[in-house]
């Protein structure tokens, strides 16, 4: 819903003081990052970075330049010219990430899962960009988050940085 790819049913979504509840996505300035990288097979790994400034109309010189930018950002810039299918997992979400940059502003074993966290993070605070964070893993919450949105069901249980929700629970859910 946040990206525009599924409306609400009630409520509204609010940007800092914006209203974009029914814009398209193409409209929102967001990037997204599925859980299974949505990655086009038959693409090199630039073109799967590229894909969003294309559907932008970029000019392709300042495309190619922003898809090497964001590709250093997350270490493959030497894999560009690859396919997925000559990647690893971690290589992968590095792409799907790169891609989610490259727009103008669980599946892993647990080392890679840690270190794809801490690489998350490193990109979200040099970048400088607002990154929402879906996980059912606690840990992953704690340790990548600013502010945690805490949900049962649907429902907001608690909003919270991660130590204060660690300190000081509203409820025994959380």
């Amino acid at each position: 819903t946040i990206c525009g790819i599924h409306k609400p049913f009630s409520g509204k979504i609010i940007f800092g003081n914006r209203d974009v509840t029914g814009l398209e996505p193409e409209e929102l300035g967001i990037g997204l990052v599925f859980q299974n990288y949505a990655l086009y097979p038959h693409m090199t790994i630039r073109e799967n970075i590229g894909f969003p400034l294309k559907n932008l109309k970029w000019n392709k010189d300042e495309a190619a330049k922003r898809i090497v930018e964001v590709a250093k950002t997350v270490k493959i810039d030497g894999l560009l010219d690859r396919k997925p299918s000559q990647l690893s997992g971690g290589q992968q979400q590095r792409v799907a990430i790169a891609r989610a940059l490259a727009k103008p502003l669980s599946n892993l074993d647990t080392k890679l899962r840690v270190e794809t966290r801490q690489e998350i993070r490193r990109i979200q605070k040099e970048t400088g960009v607002t990154a929402i964070f879906v996980t059912h893993d606690q840990e992953e919450a704690m340790s990548i988050s600013d502010q945690i949105v805490l949900m049962k069901d649907g429902a907001i249980e608690q909003v919270s940085t991660p130590t204060d929700m660690y300190l000081n629970p509203v409820n025994k859910f959380v």
